[in-house]
C-alpha cells in the first residue's frame, strides 16, 4: 500500500471517530439532540488531519492508530433490530450495551499498550464515553476527568461537557452546572457557548431553578437571533410558562 494512501486512511479513522465522539456526547441527553456542537468537531476534525503526518512519525502512534482504526468500526457497527438473528456476512450486535463492551475492550488495549501516544489520548476519551453508555459512572468520570486535563484544548472540552454530563446522571446538579459555567467562560470550537449555555439552561430546569434556566434561555434568544439556538430557547421558554 503506498505511504500516502496510508496516510490518508489514518487521517479518516480520526475524522471518524472524532465525529463519532460528538455524536455520542450530543446524544447523552435529551436536550442535545443537535448539530451544534458537530460543527465545531469537524473544525477539530480538519486540524487534526492538517497535523496528521507527525502524529504518525512514531513507530507505536502508528500501531496504535491501526488499532484504533478497528475500534471505531466497533463503534460504527450496526445494531440489530430486536429478534433478529445474527448474520454471518454483516457484522452486528445485539444492542448498543454490546457493542460498547466490545469498543470500550479495544479501546482499553490500546491505552494499555500505547500509553504515551497521541492516539491513546484520543481512547482514554472515547474509553469515558463507554463507560458512560455501559453505566460504569465511576470509570467514565475517572477516564473523563484525566482527559480534561490534557493540553490538547478542544479534546480537553470536549471531555468536560461528556463529564458535565456525568455529573447530571449521578445527581450532581451542582457539579455539572460549574462546569457548564466553565465552559462557557472559555468556548472552543468543539463545545461553543451557545452549546453549553443550552445544557446549563437544561440542568437549571432539572435542578429546580426554573428563573434561572429562563434567564439563560432568554440570552441564548438575544445573543444568537435567527439561529437554531434560538429556536430551541423559545419552545423551552414556552414549556416554562
Amino acid at each position: 500500500m503506498r505511504a500516502e494512501t496510508r496516510h490518508q486512511l489514518k487521517q479518516d479513522s480520526f475524522s471518524r471517530a472524532t465525529i463519532d465522539a460528538a455524536e455520542r456526547t450530543a446524544h447523552w441527553s435529551a436536550e442535545h439532540k443537535n448539530k451544534l456542537s458537530v460543527a465545531g468537531v469537524i473544525v477539530l476534525v480538519l486540524a487534526v488531519a492538517a497535523a496528521g503526518s507527525w502524529y504518525y512519525l512514531n513507530q507505536q502512534d502508528q500501531k496504535a492508530s491501526v488499532a484504533f482504526g478497528q475500534a471505531v468500526r466497533t463503534m460504527d457497527t450496526p445494531i440489530r433490530p430486536p429478534n433478529m438473528p445474527p448474520q454471518p456476512e454483516t457484522p452486528s450486535f445485539a444492542s448498543a450495551q454490546e457493542r460498547a463492551a466490545a469498543a470500550h475492550k479495544q479501546l482499553q488495549e490500546i491505552a494499555d499498550k500505547y500509553p504515551h501516544t497521541r492516539t491513546a489520548d484520543f481512547a482514554h476519551y472515547f474509553l469515558g464515553l463507554t463507560a458512560a453508555e455501559l453505566s460504569d459512572n465511576a470509570a467514565a468520570e475517572r477516564e473523563l476527568h484525566q482527559v480534561a486535563s490534557f493540553r490538547n484544548a478542544e479534546l480537553s472540552t470536549l471531555a468536560k461537557f461528556a463529564l458535565a454530563s456525568v455529573y447530571r446522571n449521578t445527581n450532581r446538579n451542582k457539579q455539572a452546572i460549574e462546569l457548564y459555567k466553565q465552559l462557557i467562560a472559555k468556548p472552543t470550537v468543539t463545545v461553543s457557548k451557545v452549546t453549553s449555555q443550552l445544557e446549563l439552561a437544561a440542568t437549571y430546569q432539572a435542578d429546580n431553578q426554573p428563573l434561572e434556566a429562563k434567564r439563560l434561555y432568554e440570552q441564548i434568544k438575544k445573543e444568537n437571533p435567527s439561529s437554531e439556538a434560538a429556536q430551541m430557547a423559545s419552545a423551552k421558554l414556552q414549556a416554562l410558562k
